[in-house]
């Protein structure tokens, strides 16, 4: 796909840099909009996957960056490009159903992973689980769509996350290695490509005993 036909792309599902650079009114949680410069070079190295521009896999792909990006840092629901704020629903592994609101305040960690003898979500705020993960996987926790599965209104799609444990975790020392977690997606959305509701499955055990079991914990 041209250049011109990507422009005429909903905004919301063109690339995160272009959505960051229209931030006009943005209410960003730090102040100012985040600067994906240094984690986009690990993304672009270690990605497995080069969607073509303007295929459903892109699309998709873009679109789900933008909520993650939106959700992590635009304070303000209302200001979520990518969803559709009185309508939109979020779930894990068939839990609980949370608003656009309720993701704003909690954060998306917490809503993902909620209590286990590893992490307690309780004990956690919407800051402290980003800290948490951003300094235990400084080059930063990656995403990439791997597959779609079905087209809109209901968008099937696999993906990975992937980082480098190369900071501590909560007391456990870093041990290096690249820990990764598959799972699958529904993304219902509109005509014009808006997340009306998400659908996450995956195994979050697994993720946090890779944490937890490969490095020693730290002693006092």
């Amino acid at each position: 796909m041209s250049d011109s036909k990507s422009s005429e792309l909903p905004l919301w599902v063109q690339d995160r840099e272009i959505v960051l650079a229209n931030d006009e009114g943005v209410e960003w949680r730090e102040g100012q909009r985040p600067d994906y410069t240094y984690t986009n070079q690990f993304l672009h190295k270690e990605s497995q996957y080069q969607h073509s521009e303007g295929s459903l896999e892109a699309i998709a792909q873009n679109l789900v960056r933008t909520f993650e990006m939106e959700a992590s840092h635009k304070s303000n629901p209302q200001q979520w490009l990518s969803i559709v704020s009185d309508r939109f629903r979020m779930s894990s592994n068939g839990g609980a159903q949370y608003t656009a609101q309720e993701v704003a305040k909690e954060g998306t960690y917490n809503l993902f992973l909620g209590e286990s003898e590893q992490y307690s979500s309780k004990s956690e705020t919407f800051e402290s689980s980003f800290e948490m993960f951003h300094k235990a996987f400084p080059n930063g926790f990656l995403w990439e769509l791997t597959e779609v599965l079905s087209g809109p209104p209901n968008v099937t799609f696999k993906w990975r996350h992937w980082g480098k444990f190369s900071g501590s975790f909560q007391d456990y020392a870093p041990t290096g290695e690249t820990i990764e977690v598959v799972g699958v997606s529904i993304a219902r959305v509109t005509e014009d490509l808006k997340i009306e509701s998400l659908e996450h499955y995956f195994d979050n055990s697994a993720f946090l005993q890779k944490l937890t079991t490969g490095g020693c914990p730290f002693h006092s």
